[in-house]
C-alpha cells in the first residue's frame, strides 16, 4: 500500500497485547439505509477501508449486526490477508429483524452464535475483541452484565476471543464486568453534548482501560451548539472537526471510531482529529454538555 500522506492524530493506545492508532474507523455506516443491506456503491465501501489502513489506521470497529453481515464481508474482502498490524473489533448481543429493528440476544446460545458468525463472515480463527454490548436503542439500562460476559469469557477460554469489552453500560454493569473478567475497553455514547460519562472516563484513563465513544459526531443528528460554531470559526474549521479534536484531546484513553462512506470525508475526519485547541477554546466547549 501506499505510503500514508495524512498524519494521523494523537497517538497510540494499548488494547490488551496489541498496540492500535487512537484514530480508528467505524464501518457502520458502510452498510445500506438504516444500517441494513448492501452499501449502494459496493467499489466505494472497499477503497474507503483499503484507504483506511493505507493512512495508517489499525483500528476498525464493527458488527456481524451491521446489514447484517455486510461490514464484516466488505471488511473481509477490502483486507484480507489481514496486516499483522490490524486490530478489528466487534460485538455481540444484538440482532436484525425484518424490519431493521435491534432486538437483544444475550441468552449463552446467542452469544455462541453471533461469535461463530463474526468468525466467519470476518474469515478469522479468533476475533481481536468482542464487546458485549447491552441496554437497548434508548441507551444503557439497568440490569446484570455477569451470565452473558461469563458465556464470552468461556469462548475466550477456547481460543476463540482474545480481549473482551463492554458496550451501551452502566459505570455499575462496568464495575460488575470487571468483576468477572479482564476488560479492555468500554464503548458507550459520548461526545461535546453527551457528557453523563465524564467520570468514567477518567476512572477508566486512572486504570489504563479504553474509552471508545460511538456517535463522536452526534449520531444521525449531528451536533449543534452556537459555540462549537463560534469555535470553529476561530479556527477556521468546520464544527464536526472541533468535536473530533475535543474527544482527542480530551483524555489519553479515548479512541476514536468515526464512520464514513468516503475517502474524502475519511481524510477530513483524521485532519479534524490533529486540530489543536488552546485551553480557551477547550473551556468554551467545555460548557456545551454541562
Amino acid at each position: 500500500m501506499d505510503t500514508p500522506s495524512t498524519a494521523l492524530p494523537a497517538g497510540t493506545w494499548t488494547l490488551g497485547d496489541a498496540t492500535v492508532t487512537r484514530f480508528g474507523y467505524g464501518a457502520m455506516q458502510l452498510a445500506g439505509p438504516w444500517v441494513s443491506g448492501p452499501p449502494a456503491d459496493h467499489d466505494g465501501a472497499l477503497a474507503v477501508l483499503r484507504e483506511a489502513v493505507g493512512l495508517g489506521i489499525t483500528h476498525i470497529d464493527t458488527s456481524y449486526a451491521y446489514g447484517p453481515r455486510v461490514t464484516n464481508e466488505l471488511i473481509r474482502e477490502a483486507l484480507h490477508p489481514y496486516p499483522e498490524s490490524l486490530f478489528i473489533a466487534t460485538k455481540v448481543g444484538a440482532n436484525r429483524d425484518a424490519q431493521g429493528g435491534w432486538p437483544t440476544a444475550r441468552r449463552p446460545e446467542d452469544l455462541r452464535r453471533q461469535v461463530h458468525e463474526n468468525l466467519e463472515s470476518l474469515g478469522v480463527e479468533a476475533l481481536d475483541l468482542v464487546n458485549m454490548r447491552m441496554g437497548d436503542a434508548q441507551g444503557p439500562q439497568p440490569g446484570s452484565i455477569t451470565e452473558a460476559l461469563e458465556a464470552l469469557v468461556d469462548l475466550q477460554r477456547a481460543g476463540l476471543i482474545r480481549h473482551l469489552g463492554v458496550s451501551n453500560v452502566t459505570a455499575e454493569q462496568v464495575a460488575e464486568a470487571r468483576g468477572v473478567a479482564p476488560i479492555v475497553c468500554v464503548q458507550n455514547l459520548y461526545n461535546l453534548a453527551h457528557r453523563h460519562d465524564d467520570d468514567l472516563v477518567d476512572q477508566l484513563a486512572a486504570d489504563g482501560i479504553a474509552y471508545v465513544p460511538f456517535f463522536p459526531l452526534g449520531g444521525f443528528t449531528p451536533l449543534q451548539s452556537e459555540a462549537l460554531s463560534q469555535v470553529a470559526n476561530r479556527l477556521g474549521a468546520k464544527p464536526m472537526s472541533v468535536a473530533l479534536a475535543w474527544l482527542t484531546q480530551r483524555s489519553p484513553n479515548i479512541l476514536l471510531i468515526p464512520g464514513t462512506s468516503s475517502t474524502a470525508h475519511l481524510r477530513e475526519n483524521i485532519a479534524g482529529a490533529g486540530l489543536s485547541l488552546s485551553p480557551e477554546d477547550l473551556a468554551q466547549l467545555d460548557r456545551i454538555g454541562r
